[in-house]
């Protein structure tokens, strides 16, 4: 079985991969790290990862550059069901529209759009960056095991709104509620990097590679 982590010029590769590919290890799996540009290549995965980091327009462009992405994904994600994880920006492209420097349609897999952090408490930055606690809503067995004070390295400036909180997964509060996990079906995101989340992070990657949604 082959994991597939879509390269297209915008994500922390090399980490994702080194994440999962010891997941896979100490889970005793045999399952196949490949990263990857090549639409034949996510028709052929059992579960793929869209990984992302930096502006949501730059990581659209990046992903539309490569010919067949886009419809490969489609195809293989949304109609014939493969277990999705989208990481932080990777995340947020499966909403319907990405507000940043601008109006860019995303892919339109989980009603919604990304928009600006706007934190209640003025002492609280802009970017989010560093460790906060997650707060789960509901039972999901990718977050299945992880203790109560689980918690995830994020990144970012933007959060995604969902149309519908039945979408959301699990928050994190950051003057205010944020989405820090969304999904349905076979669709999973997370705006925290777990592969920069330690234990966390490598449990809740384990638990994506078992998932069978």
């Amino acid at each position: 079985m082959t994991i597939a982590i879509i390269d297209y010029g915008s994500g922390n590769l090399r980490s994702a991969a080194k994440a999962f590919e010891r997941a896979v290890a100490e889970a005793g799996l045999t399952d196949r790290v490949l990263v990857t540009g090549d639409p034949q290549a996510v028709l052929a995965a059992e579960r793929v990862v869209l990984p992302g980091v930096g502006a949501f327009a730059d990581c659209r462009r990046g992903l539309d550059a490569l010919p067949g992405m886009v419809e490969a994904l489609t195809e293989r994600v949304l109609r014939q069901g493969a277990p999705f994880l989208g990481i932080c920006v990777g995340m947020q492209l499966m909403a319907d529209w990405g507000r940043e420097h601008g109006d860019h349609r995303g892919l339109g897999w989980i009603p919604g759009e990304v928009v600006p952090l706007a934190p209640s408490d003025p002492s609280l930055k802009v970017p989010h960056m560093g460790w906060n606690d997650l707060r789960p809503l509901k039972d999901h067995p990718v977050l299945a095991g992880l203790p109560a004070d689980a918690h995830g390295y994020f990144v970012h400036s933007f959060r995604f709104a969902c149309a519908d909180p039945a979408n959301e997964v699990a928050r994190v509060d950051y003057g205010g509620p944020i989405a820090a996990v969304i999904g349905r079906d076979n669709l999973l995101g997370t705006q925290f990097h777990p592969e920069k989340s330690q234990a966390i992070g490598l449990a809740l990657i384990t638990n994506f590679v078992r998932w069978r949604p």
